[in-house]
């Protein structure tokens, strides 16, 4: 069972492609685009990544889907849903998830492909909640998880157990969906 290809009026969230990999490369080596998270990727670390997050797509329901921005690039990076697999208070769940290229950014993509990915969640995998968190300074991640009207309660922030006490990433918020989910 492999997951299935989610369209908006803009994007395709779809199966990844080998063609994707120096664009997916690219955008993990970007300092900006990685800023919030604890180093850039070299390649072999990105296309290790890409081959993990391949697999989950191929072998379930729900991935991280490549984005594609119909008539504007093939590859813009990746939106859709994951298992975390880090211990944590509000463990097991299903996390919703992006990251984009920098020129893609602020144009709403991120929002839209997240819709589709939580429609998705509720509508088909009939998920009970879909959870999304960042470092407590993301500005940019936590504006999109309110834009999509997930919930927020300083009681579930935490701190990223990979993350070393002191580290200025290490505090998390963490938002929630439920059904039933308005687009």
């Amino acid at each position: 069972m492999s997951a299935p290809v989610l369209s908006t009026s803009r994007l395709i969230l779809r199966p990844w492609r080998d063609s994707d990999l120096p664009a997916f490369a690219e955008l993990n080596a970007d300092p900006q685009v990685m800023r919030y998270f604890p180093a850039v990727l070299d390649r072999q670390a990105s296309d290790a990544l890409a081959a993990r997050i391949r697999d989950r797509l191929d072998t379930t329901q729900f991935g991280f889907w490549a984005v594609q921005i119909t008539g504007v690039t093939d590859f813009a990076g990746f939106i859709g849903l994951s298992v975390p697999s880090f211990d944590a208070p509000f463990m097991p769940c299903v996390e919703i998830g992006w990251r984009l290229a920098r020129p893609y950014w602020k144009m709403g993509y991120a929002s839209e492909g997240a819709r589709a990915a939580l429609a998705y969640a509720f509508d088909t995998l009939r998920l009970p909640q879909v959870v999304a968190y960042t470092a407590a300074i993301n500005t940019p991640s936590i504006l999109v998880m309110q834009r999509l009207g997930m919930r927020h309660h300083a009681s579930d922030d935490f701190g990223h157990p990979a993350l070393p006490e002191g580290h200025p990433l290490r505090q998390h918020v963490l938002y929630r969906a439920t059904p039933p989910f308005t687009r």
